[in-house]
């Protein structure tokens, strides 16, 4: 696929006042590995090739287990998760396909079982983040530095 535009050069502006918003997201007392969980479950949902390369890089850089990486899109069948990392996928997912439904109250009961009310608002406020550079990256058809086709082998 063509990257249809340069976002982030094309309005740079936009792009400090998310880095501003995502600056608060990472300052959270949100533990950073469950951070990863939410990107990269939420940039599964959302096709999001250049979020779920950078993120998977990035929980892999902070120990995460590629058996947790690879299940991630199962995490309702494994007990791989905790009851906290649950929730917050579960949240992730309430929050990411608003268009299906709202987020229901037992999902918001299971949230607040586990979570602060700041913690509760802060993971939002990331699902929001991660849901927005998928938007936009998605949008412009953002490349990976990474991300290049591949050459069929020859036979």
């Amino acid at each position: 696929m063509t990257q249809r535009l340069n976002a982030f050069q094309t309005a740079p502006d936009a792009y400090k006042a998310m880095l501003g918003l995502q600056d608060y997201v990472n300052q959270s007392k949100l533990e950073h590995s469950l951070q990863e969980l939410v990107k990269i479950r939420a940039s599964q949902l959302n096709r999001c090739a250049y979020c779920l390369h950078m993120h998977i890089a990035d929980a892999r850089k902070a120990g995460e287990s590629e058996a947790r990486i690879a299940l991630l899109s199962a995490w309702e069948e494994s007990e791989l998760y905790t009851p906290r990392e649950r929730a917050a996928l579960r949240w992730t997912e309430e929050l990411t396909r608003l268009t299906e439904r709202s987020p229901s109250d037992e999902a918001f009961a299971e949230l607040r079982e586990h979570f602060s009310e700041q913690e509760t608002v802060d993971l939002s406020v990331a699902i929001g983040m991660i849901n927005v550079w998928n938007r936009i990256n998605c949008g412009f058809r953002t490349r990976h530095p990474n991300d290049r086709r591949r050459e069929p082998a020859a036979a």
